[in-house]
């Protein structure tokens, strides 16, 4: 079939079970449960049925009788487990990971599988490439859950009703990305959506902000960052009423920075190539409200143990409950999140978690002295004027590089190396010097801490 008719078909069925969705937000803790209960035995007796990988994993487990609380005695798998069993993990015949790589790696702009399936690519921080499959309806739930949180702003706020429906999105333009490929199957005619690659000279994006004055600004966290110290010294002249940041972490001062730039609020979407929207900030403060009708997530130690809510955890577990076509049970993301312990402003029952500040893999080793990204944060945030900075970790400590004004660089680097030795690094040393700009993934993301032997490609 024809692209654009199959797109077509699509909309009109993400359309029809929209309005319930959105109206999700607003559904009490029990009907949440019950939901996440009800998707979680759907996707065992899927699994169990047809993936020869999970069949071994849950034998012994009663879809009909399971519950949420089972999950910890069953076993996780990583992502390296996903790359090596994807043939025997999905649960479409049709699927092959050889055929997936083939279609992904050749993709210009989004397509079907199949006139109906999707598939997308993430070469993550890791640079573990891996890729992820959807059917019909995960594919329209993925588009959901990126956007009924803004939905539901948009139908509570009716200020904004007077405004234009323009977004302009500044991060990765590629159909094998998750982000890019969703924009351009739920595109309608009533929202306009302007895409600007991250990649682009910031010349060229802010021309083309200047020209679109979008209503809406989406853009990775790195690249908002940018585009507020632009505004701040009047080149970009846009007055978003909204603002999504996407894709990396947004730390506490780059929130305030484009807030106090643009004068709008922000709101932090945090989502996976693997399962899409994992949580989604309201604008009505910090913080994001987890998907917790569409997937589970269990937030974990490093040996798995469960963390109590208002404890930051060392990665995560995911369980894709809105995704039959590709089960993934227990995954493990070393996304570092903290189940807050407080009610949103807005109201929503959703688990609110504080913003992704990091990956355990932003972790620096030394020996045997593990050192939080947090030793750098702290201090880097004392520069006012830097925009954004990349860590890369040295034998005896980090070099540094910013984007933006160096006011003391000294006493930065002398407290970053203070802090080092307090933690048992001997002789620390950090090197931190202004750049042009900073490398990026692949995929436009800057990884802000890069391990000593690793790579940020």
């Amino acid at each position: 079939m024809d692209y654009e008719q199959i797109r077509q078909n699509h909309l009109r069925y993400l359309a029809s079970i929209l309005p319930e969705h959105v109206a999700r937000v607003s559904w009490p803790v029990e009907r949440l449960k019950l939901e996440r209960t009800r998707r979680l035995r759907v996707l065992l007796r899927t699994a169990l049925a047809a993936s020869s990988y999970h069949r071994k994993r849950l034998r012994g487990v009663d879809p009909e009788t399971f519950e949420e609380r089972d999950l910890d005695q069953l076993p996780t798998m990583t992502k390296a487990d996903l790359m090596s069993h994807w043939d025997e993990i999905v649960t479409d015949p049709r699927l092959r990971l050889d055929r997936v790589m083939r279609h992904v790696t050749t993709l210009q702009h989004d397509a079907y599988l199949e006139d109906e399936l999707h598939a997308v690519a993430s070469g993550g921080s890791s640079g573990l490439r891996a890729a992820f499959a959807f059917g019909w309806e995960p594919w329209a739930l993925a588009g959901i859950g990126l956007t009924r949180m803004m939905l539901w702003d948009f139908v509570t706020s009716p200020e904004l009703a007077q405004y234009p429906q323009t977004a302009a999105i500044v991060a990765a333009n590629h159909a094998s990305h998750m982000t890019s490929a969703l924009s351009e199957t739920f595109t309608t005619p009533e929202r306009q959506i302007v895409r600007f690659p991250v990649t682009l000279p910031t010349a060229e994006i802010i021309s083309g902000l200047n020209t679109v004055r979008p209503t809406l600004l989406v853009g990775y966290a790195s690249a908002l960052g940018l585009l507020a110290e632009e505004a701040r010294m009047g080149r970009l002249q846009i007055s978003p009423r909204r603002i999504i940041s996407t894709s990396e972490p947004l730390l506490p001062h780059m929130r305030t920075a484009i807030e106090r730039a643009f004068g709008a609020p922000v709101a932090n979407t945090w989502g996976i190539s693997e399962a899409g929207a994992m949580g989604n900030g309201c604008f009505r403060g910090p913080g994001m409200h987890l998907c917790d009708d569409l997937l589970v997530v269990e937030p974990v130690d490093q040996r798995g143990a469960a963390v109590p809510a208002g404890t930051c955890s060392d990665k995560i577990l995911v369980t894709t409950i809105s995704n039959p076509t590709l089960p993934l049970i227990r995954y493990e993301i070393d996304d570092q999140m903290t189940f807050e312990t407080r009610r949103c402003a807005c109201g929503s029952a959703h688990q609110l978690v504080g913003d992704v500040q990091g990956r355990l893999d932003d972790t620096f080793t030394y020996g045997d002295i593990r050192v939080h990204p947090h030793v750098f944060r702290s201090a880097l945030q004392r520069e006012a004027e830097v925009i954004e900075y990349q860590v890369r970790q040295t034998p005896s400590g980090a070099s540094i590089a910013a984007l933006g004004k160096l006011i003391d660089p000294i006493a930065t680097q002398r407290a970053i190396e203070a802090a080092l030795a307090d933690l048992g690094v001997e002789c620390p040393s950090v090197v931190l010097q202004i750049e042009a700009r900073l490398e990026r993934l692949q995929s436009g993301k800057i990884r802000r801490f890069i391990p000593l032997g690793s790579t940020c490609r």
